[in-house]
């Protein structure tokens, strides 16, 4: 089985599935906007494009063996009711042919009451009661429960309320290598965030949404040689989370940051990389340059992806001209290694996806007669770049 890496048409939001060289998927996000689900309308058709992606099990129940929720923003979570199947397995409905969740991996942020900065649309509170069940089976039982019965809790808790289920949960700086209870050394992920509270730290600030972001370096296996793309992958992290990352793991480990792919954290707003408004200053804004390290720590060749809506000059913020500009900038100033999904499925109508071989990365065409020239080469070795003609990794 290929590796690979797709991300879905889904405007400003997100919605990426990463499948493994075992073929696990774990999906990030949902982003699945009404008009999604009209037949009479031309946005992309994502969940029919997902669904065909996914197995089946031998009750022919269509399934992901994980869901990875960042944070509980609608732009991350909508469709969730509409397409996916919430509580116990037994209850799926052969007429309803949603799909089945393996395991959950979710922030615990979905466990903390409601307040002013920290509101859930309806589908998030569906994910947040599904989320309850999983951890109270655990709780019960002390067991990791069966598939469709699993969860993660990526990062711990405040006030030690995760303290009595640590089993499940992935503590920050850890790594997880199992997905669904399967340790295959197909991937690694580094749980860079959420962070742990600091004393000097605003405790509203850090209690919103996005602060809350779940923050996952992958290394992912491509053709079976370890370590073939690391993907950062960061929900809607804003320039604070950045800047401390950097700060933390600049000195030791500032390796862990670095990677072949990066989603462009909050669909590459400028509030990722800087504290000033660029409404209100325009080019005067200022870069943070803790934040800006921390989100360029390429490797040779690598790209960033905007998961959003066409990025107009003239828009409002996200995305953010500015925010796509510094990022070509952190990608060597090359432009084709700036690639915008809006802009993918407008010219290929296709959502954008990269295999991953023990070549290195390749974005997949419409046309396999454009399949050699698509050919890229993150990852790969100096000797394998010059085979491609790239030796300098550009493409």
């Amino acid at each position: 089985m290929t590796a690979s890496i797709v991300f879905f048409p889904v405007g400003n939001g997100d919605m990426t599935l990463v499948t493994l060289d075992n073929d696990q998927k774990l999906l990030i996000d949902l982003h699945v906007r009404k008009a999604a689900d009209n037949d009479g309308d031309d946005t992309p058709d994502v969940m029919a494009d997902l669904r065909e992606r996914l197995n089946r099990d031998t009750e022919g129940r269509l399934y992901v063996d994980g869901f990875l929720l960042s944070h509980p923003d609608k732009d991350h979570i909508t469709g969730l009711e509409t397409h996916f199947h919430l509580g116990p397995p037994e209850d799926w409905s052969k007429d309803d042919d949603k799909i089945l969740i393996h395991e959950m991996w979710s922030s615990p942020v979905i466990f903390r009451r409601a307040s002013k900065s920290h509101t859930l649309c309806p589908d998030a509170k569906a994910w947040a009661k599904e989320a309850r069940r999983r951890v109270a089976l655990f709780r019960e039982n002390g067991t990791t429960a069966d598939e469709g019965d699993r969860i993660q809790i990526m990062g711990e808790d405040e006030d030690g309320k995760t303290d009595d289920i640590l089993e499940i949960v992935v503590k920050t700086n850890e790594t997880v290598t199992k997905l669904n209870e399967n340790s295959s050394s197909a991937f690694e992920g580094r749980l860079l965030a959420p962070l742990p509270k600091g004393d000097d730290e605003d405790t509203e600030e850090l209690l919103t949404k996005n602060c809350s972001s779940v923050i996952i370096r992958f290394s992912i296996r491509g053709g079976g040689i370890l370590d073939k793309c690391r993907f950062l992958s960061g929900g809607d992290a804003e320039v604070a989370i950045w800047e401390r990352l950097w700060d933390d793991l600049s000195d030791n480990n500032a390796d862990w940051l670095n990677y072949d792919i990066l989603q462009a954290p909050h669909h590459c707003s400028w509030h990722s990389l800087s504290y000033d408004s660029w409404s209100e200053m325009g080019e005067d804004a200022k870069v943070c340059e803790a934040a800006r390290n921390a989100l360029g720590q390429i490797r040779k060749g690598a790209i960033v992806v905007a998961s959003s809506k066409k990025i107009d000059p003239n828009d409002s913020d996200p995305p953010c001209d500015r925010a796509k500009r510094e990022y070509i900038a952190i990608v060597d100033g090359k432009n084709d290694r700036f690639i915008c999904v809006a802009d993918v499925w407008e010219d290929e109508e296709r959502s954008l996806e990269y295999e991953i071989t023990a070549s290195g990365i390749t974005k997949t065409v419409k046309s396999a007669a454009k399949a050699a020239a698509a050919a890229m080469g993150i990852g790969a070795t100096a000797s394998q770049a010059r085979a491609h003609g790239r030796a300098d990794g550009s493409r």
